[in-house]
């Protein structure tokens, strides 16, 4: 859900055209569900590759969606679908339509169900810490959040810094887990946040609902903490738009797509 550089402006006509096309609908809703690869795409859809490729084409020009290249295999790519960006042309079609529509009253929810839900990072020494930490704080708690790895390490410093000086949340006394800890657990959802992982996450029990947020190790490429740092900051940024747009959906209780 990261913000182009400069994005394209659309009308409400354009937007409506856009998005409104039937098979564009169809990937849109696919990934507002999960990040997704052209393959699963192509899968879901029904449709052959390249027509799958036209139309993400299109969606990528209005910066509707990016892609980025997989760091399991540099040969695929996942795409994503920007939320936030949508919302904002929705709201803005709809004053363009008519003023009362984008005052539309608040609708009442009901609190969250109780959720398990259990992250996952090869290392879980940032990513899927910090979205442990960020769900459960959002949630008021209500939501019992878990966190694991395949190649556990231990907690890198920025993870704690970010959420401490951004959040207010203190996590320096988490652990790293291997995802063996939770091979018997039962969890309502499955959430993916590196490539790797995903390629070796195990089958857990009682059937979650698994997806997959194709989210880069801020700390690649880096060797000094304070060069890292901003990369920290953009993660910590996302994981925290990505939890709230899951919370909608976990607080009034509706599937998934």
């Amino acid at each position: 859900m990261a913000v182009a550089d400069a994005e394209r402006t659309l009308d409400p006509g354009e937007f409506l055209q856009l998005a409104g096309h039937p098979l564009r609908w169809r990937l849109l809703s696919a990934l507002a569900h999960s990040d997704r690869t052209v393959g699963e795409l192509t899968g879901l859809v029904g449709e052959k590759q390249n027509l799958v490729s036209y139309h993400l084409g299109k969606l990528r020009e209005a910066d509707l969606v990016s892609v980025r290249r997989s760091s399991a295999d540099g040969r695929d790519a996942y795409y994503t679908v920007d939320l936030v960006r949508f919302r904002e042309f929705l709201s803005a079609t709809a004053d363009a339509l008519h003023p009362g529509l984008a005052a539309a009253p608040p609708v009442a929810r009901a609190g969250p169900r109780h959720v398990r839900v259990l992250f996952l990072c090869t290392g879980n020494s940032a990513r899927s810490q910090m979205a442990e930490a960020l769900i459960r704080e959002r949630s008021g708690g209500a939501i019992e959040s878990y966190s694991a790895g395949s190649h556990p390490k231990p907690l890198h410093p920025n993870a704690v810094r970010v959420l401490r000086e951004d959040f207010g949340i203190d996590i320096a006394s988490h652990e790293p887990k291997h995802l063996e800890v939770f091979a018997d657990h039962e969890f309502d959802w499955v959430i993916s946040l590196c490539d790797k992982v995903r390629e070796v996450c195990p089958e857990f029990p009682g059937d979650p609902e698994t997806i997959h947020w194709s989210l880069a190790d801020p700390a690649a490429g880096q060797t000094d903490d304070d060069a890292s740092y901003p990369a920290f900051k953009l993660l910590a940024a996302e994981l925290d738009t990505r939890i709230g747009f899951l919370l909608a959906v976990l607080t009034d209780g509706t599937p998934a797509p």
